[in-house]
């Protein structure tokens, strides 16, 4: 997790938080590139793609309509158009869920902490309660 300020926007944190992830397997150490990223239109960016693309994952994200017109605008010059898996698109759901279960806390959801470490601190508890609570579903 990266915390910012509640006014900042996430698409530029897309880089430093792909940057942390530790993708496990059933097996074997955790591997830094995953095979796929999905995310939504906002972080369909020319820098997010270009780092997908150097790093060899493929990106799963619609593209806005604003930018698709500029490419069509170019005709030629403009490029292929962006496809991306819907399948593996409608996996991004699962995200959704865990930052409304996360937000099921009230202290997260209005951020009644005074500093950022507590803050943070309070995330990490509650994931970690979140992580529990999944592998007691499993188990049984």
């Amino acid at each position: 997790m990266i915390l910012t300020p509640g006014q900042a926007g996430d698409s530029p944190q897309f880089i430093p938080v792909l940057a942390k992830v530790k993708v496990r397997l059933p097996v074997g150490c955790p591997r830094t590139t995953p095979d796929a990223v999905a995310a939504d239109k906002a972080y369909s960016s020319r820098g997010n793609r270009s780092y997908l693309r150097r790093r060899g994952i493929t990106a799963v994200i619609p593209e806005k309509r604003d930018q698709a017109a500029n490419r069509k605008k170019k005709g030629a010059q403009g490029g292929r158009p962006f496809s991306h898996d819907t399948d593996l698109y409608k996996e991004r759901n699962t995200v959704e869920r865990l930052i409304n279960k996360l937000k099921a806390w009230r202290g997260i959801a209005t951020r009644y902490d005074k500093t950022p470490d507590s803050y943070l601190a309070g995330l990490h508890l509650r994931a970690a309660m979140i992580w529990i609570d999944d592998l007691i579903k499993t188990a049984e």
